[in-house]
């Protein structure tokens, strides 16, 4: 086909033809769901806004089916009041409401109820889980009597739409080029993806001049999740509410579960560990600042991503705070000892205490 091919000796992989022949086929399904969902351009249809504007420290959304006690939720944790009533669909539109913790406001939007073919476009969905890719964690609430079947529809309506809950990004270097053909190249012996599966995946794609690099061993779904890249991976917390109507056998075993909490709006059981879990999901760290002299002010806490660094703490202050930055303080858990003096990439910590002090 006039393409050519470097082929590097680091790995044989020995790949039956049925593999190549699904492989292939994987690829062509993504790329026509893809059209698919792509909404057609000329029947935009007017109606009220759906999304709502980022407010916060971070945001969290809600999703799940029909009456599964989201409104409640909503109203429980916030001082938003969002209608509840004991029939489906409920809320209509996007709720947004705000948790307090530790100092942190983090917005919790309420998202109507997806139903099956929620991807499709059928009641809402696709704005619902448009909202739903913003967040930086979805809470996906499910009924504790029926929880398995609807935890397995949900993660199968978000999965076709490039959502991925709990997983990180594969670890495949990918880039396009000018020419040169395709070259190919894996660090680790690779069980479920081969040269020839990776090159007809690309061609599938309209792609013959790339550079690929597998620093682990991916399937062809996340291969083809790299090509597409515009999938968005995000921390997922399943919790199971109304445990008051099942056995606590049942309870136990949903408990043990990973990424799983169980409460009960009706009798607000559990609520905290799920406001603890919901926190370490977000990653979140408190900054407390302090003026020379003075005593730390402990009321106003700056709210940073974990692994942020005192550069990060000097543009949220103010933007040309960095430019005149000569050293800072840090009292805390991040230093050696307290105060300890220190640069713009020293990284901060939960509840550490910073004094900058200015050229």
């Amino acid at each position: 086909s006039g393409v050519l091919l470097r082929i590097s000796h680091c790995c044989v992989c020995l790949i039956p033809a049925t593999e190549y022949h699904l492989g292939l086929l994987k690829a062509k399904l993504a790329k026509y769901r893809a059209q698919l969902l792509e909404p057609s351009k000329s029947s935009a249809a007017k109606g009220e806004g759906f999304d709502v504007m980022k407010s916060g420290d971070a945001r969290v959304a809600l999703i799940g089916f029909p009456s599964v006690g989201k409104s409640t939720f909503l109203s429980l944790m916030t001082s938003t009041a969002s209608e509840a009533a004991s029939y489906e669909f409920t809320t209509l539109t996007c709720i947004p409401g705000v948790i307090e913790y530790k100092g942190a406001n983090i917005q919790l939007l309420d998202l109507p109820g997806i139903i099956e073919g929620a991807a499709q476009g059928k009641g809402r969905g696709r704005q619902v889980i448009a909202v739903a890719r913003t967040a930086d964690v979805v809470i996906m609430m499910l009924d504790a009597t029926k929880g398995e079947v609807q935890r397995a529809l949900l993660e199968k309506e978000l999965e076709s739409v490039g959502i991925r809950l709990n997983k990180s990004k594969p670890n495949i270097y990918f880039k396009p080029k000018k020419g040169g053909g395709i070259s190919f190249n894996s660090t680790v012996t690779l069980t479920q993806c081969s040269e020839k599966l990776v090159q007809l995946i690309l061609h599938e794609y309209k792609i013959f001049n790339a550079e690929v690099l597998f620093r682990e061993d991916c399937s062809p779904d996340e291969f083809i999740d790299v090509i597409v890249g515009n999938r968005v991976y995000m921390p997922c917390l399943y919790v199971y509410n109304k445990i008051d109507q099942i056995s606590m056998e049942e309870v136990d075993r949903l408990a043990r579960r990973p990424h799983s909490v169980v409460i009960s709006c009706g009798m607000k059981l559990n609520l905290d560990y799920l406001l603890e879990k919901l926190w370490e999901y977000l990653a979140l760290t408190c900054i407390y600042t302090k003026k020379r002299g003075q005593r730390p002010d402990f009321t106003d806490a700056i709210i940073l991503r974990k692994g942020a660094s005192v550069e990060h703490v000097c543009h949220r202050i103010h933007r040309s705070l960095a430019s005149q930055f000569k050293y800072a303080l840090v009292w805390g858990t991040s230093t050696k000892y307290s105060p300890q003096r220190v640069g713009l990439t020293h990284m901060m910590e939960h509840e550490d205490v910073i004094q900058i002090v200015k050229k």
